[in-house]
This record gives structure tokens, sequence and C-alpha cells, in this order.
């Protein structure tokens, strides 16, 4: 098998290595395991609403908590891997979950739960998300895109399996008890995983580039300065966020209320979501063709049909159908406004603008858990809640048509 060469002549063999595929595998593992977090504050909502006696608004600030310390923890961690490697990073991410679950399932109200999620299971859950994703993009040149993808795919395929568990354990003990179970998973199973990625990369790692690698890209250019398309495409990742988040933080509490129950809706959440990892990995091979702008605008659409679709559509049998449709709609969304920061902005650059746009959209669905809550307190149901979501989600169809109108291609530049 031939390997890449860089042209300093440094020593590219582990790219798309045996080691490469195996460490890919165990980040997976990671990323299911400390994305229970994400996904663990959802299925319970309505239970702590019961148990603590608040309003809906109040149920959601907990999971709003949850993203404003994933925002946070991207950064922070992704700062710390690049000077000390993931291992270590890894490890007190783990310890800061445990704790999160086991001190979060002994609150006795909701602002101590909110901190519980927001300062140690968010922080600590955001290491399995952006500085992972980074972490493996090392290791990989030719494959680089589906191992991002299949990276990123873990956040979903917890969210896939978690509810599952969850809601077994809610209906024997309670919510409490499920959380504690988490935390003691967290700390068993991530350490020991965080080990088996001892291995560094070498001490001078070349810059390997896409046509290095032997794959032919298109540039794009857009007639909007950098700045501008910067704080576009972070309003519009914000956008689409808060329209995703309406079915992803309240599907549960909205079985609830119809009278389906906390089961039900805890496997639409893993339906929906299961559709989430095709769709995020069917969009990585797609962007490759059609563009990240193109992808973007697709998936947008897609996920403005599914909102559509949960308003008329409230059955049993419809929900579940609806979930599954919304899933594989915008999957692959917040992946590829990566490739578009790529597409479109200097490579130098690519970290901090990408680290920025991924951000915005964990704020937007912050944003959106809480104003969905919002909404249902001020008008007792959630037919509202899908509409505002709808409003923002055309927001970011605008934003992406306005980008594939201002933009054309650019000539290959010559060998």
């Amino acid at each position: 098998m031939s390997s890449v060469h860089s042209p300093g002549g440094a020593d590219t063999t582990y790219l798309d290595s045996g080691y490469s595929w195996t460490r890919l595998a165990i980040s997976m593992l990671i990323a299911v395991v400390g994305s229970a977090g994400m996904w663990a504050v959802v299925v319970v909502l309505p239970s702590v609403e019961a148990d603590f006696a608040i309003a809906r608004s109040e149920a959601s600030i907990p999971y709003t908590a949850t993203m404003v310390g994933f925002a946070l923890g991207n950064f922070v961690y992704g700062r710390l891997i690049d000077r000390y490697g993931i291992v270590y990073p890894l490890i007190s991410a783990a310890i800061l979950q445990a704790a999160g679950f086991a001190l979060g399932s002994m609150t006795t109200n909701v602002w101590m739960f909110a901190l519980m999620q927001g300062g140690l299971i968010g922080l600590g859950s955001a290491i399995t998300f952006g500085p992972l994703i980074a972490d493996i993009s090392h290791w990989f040149s030719r494959n680089r895109g589906i191992a991002v993808a299949a990276t990123a795919s873990g956040n979903y395929l917890a969210g896939s399996i978690w509810p599952l568990i969850l809601k077994e354990i809610i209906a024997a003990g309670g919510w409490r008890d499920a959380y504690m179970l988490v935390a003691i998973v967290s700390i068993t199973a991530m350490i020991p995983l965080a080990f088996l990625l001892r291995r560094r990369l070498p001490v001078q790692v070349p810059e390997v580039t896409p046509t290095d690698a032997g794959i032919s890209i298109t540039r794009q250019k857009v007639d909007i300065s950098p700045r501008l398309l910067q704080l576009l495409l972070c309003i519009a990742g914000i956008s689409c966020c808060v329209a995703m988040s309406m079915p992803q933080v309240h599907i549960v509490a909205y079985c609830a209320d119809l009278g389906f129950g906390v089961v039900a809706g805890a496997e639409m959440l893993s339906v929906m979501l299961a559709g989430g990892i095709v769709s995020r990995l069917l969009s990585g091979f797609l962007a490759d063709r059609i563009g990240g702008v193109r992808t973007v605008l697709l998936g947008s659409f897609l996920q403005c049909l599914a909102l559509f679709l949960y308003i008329p559509f409230n059955g049993l049998a419809s929900l579940y159908m609806v979930s599954l449709i919304f899933g594989l709609s915008q999957g692959g969304i917040v992946p590829s406004y990566a490739i578009i920061v790529r597409e479109y902005l200097p490579a130098r650059e690519a970290g901090e603008r990408v680290g920025l746009v991924i951000m915005m959209t964990v704020i937007g669905m912050a944003l959106g858990g809480w104003l969905s809550g919002l909404i249902y307190d001020l008008t007792g149901s959630y037919q509202a809640a899908f509409v505002n979501g709808i409003a923002w989600n055309m927001l970011n169809i605008g934003i992406m048509a306005l980008l594939l109108w201002r933009s054309r291609e650019r000539d290959p530049a010559p060998a």
C-alpha cells in the first residue's frame, strides 16, 4: 500500500494505517459513553419537572446549561489536547462527567441540577465532539472525511442507545438511579479507553493536504468579505439549531403530554438519532460531490419539511415515522458547516473558524431548547414551538441560498 508523502519528506506511514482505524473505533466508543450527558437530560426532563414541581420552561434550563458547558468545553479541551494530547484531558473529562451525574442524582432543586449539568456534565462531555474529532483528523488523510463523520456520529449513536437504556431504569427506579448508573459507566469505561489512545503523533507532523493525498479539490469563492461570511455562517448555525432543538430536546415531553408516555418518547428520540447517524455519514459523501452549501441547503429544506409534518401528524405511529424523517434530514447539517468553512475561507484559519461556527450551533441548541419550553408555557402546547422552529429554519435556508447565489467556482490553481 502506498503512503502519503509530504513535501518535507516527513514520515506519513501512520496516516490511514491499521492503527488509525483502530483509534477511530476506540474514539467512537468513547464518544458513545461520553455523550450520555447530552441525551440523559432530555430523557429525564418530564421526571425532573414532576420531581421538582416546576414549569416546562424551568425544566428546560438544565438542558440549556448543558449546552453552555458543552460549548465552553469544546474550546477549553480543544486547547488542552493541542498542548497535552488526548489522554489526560479525556481522563479529567470522565471524572467531571461521572461527578456531575453522581451529584446531579442527589440534587433537590432545578438550579443545583442545572449547575451539575452545565458545570460538570456539559463541560466533560464536550471532549467527545470537537476535541475528539480534531484528534482523529490527524491520523487520516485519504479517508479523513469519513473518519471525521464517523467520530461525529458517535454523538448521535449515543443518542440512539442511551435513551433506550435510561427509560427502563427510570421506569424501574426513577431518574436518580439512572443518573447514578451513568456516573459509574462514565468512570469505569472512559478512563481505560483513554489509555488505549496513548500513542502520540510523530514529533514532526507533515502538512498533508487533500491534493497531496491524490484528491482533487475545487475551491470556491464568494462575493462577500471573509468577516461577513463568518458572521453569516454563525447566524445560520444558530438559526438551524434553534429549529433542530425543538424535536430533539422536547420529543420525550411532547409524547408524555400526548399521553403516549416517556417510554415512547425515548424510543422516538432513539429512532430520530439513528436516522441522524445515517444522515451524517451520507452527507459526508454528498458534500464531496455537490459541496457544503448545497448539502446544508438540502438538509435544511428537508428539516423544514419534517418540522411541518410534526404539526398535523400527532398519532403514535405517525410520530415514529416523522421522527425518523427528521433524523434522516438534519444529521449532516452541522458537520457540513465545517466543510463550507474549508471551501470558502483560508485553510490556515480553519481550526479557529470551524470552532466558532460549531460553538454557535451549540448556542442555537441551548437557545432553542429554552425557547420551546417557554412557548409551551405561554401557549399550553408545542404547536407554536414547531412554527417557531420553522421560522428559524427559513433564516438558515435564506443564508445558504444567498451564499449559493453569490458564489462561483474558482478555477483550480495550475500544478
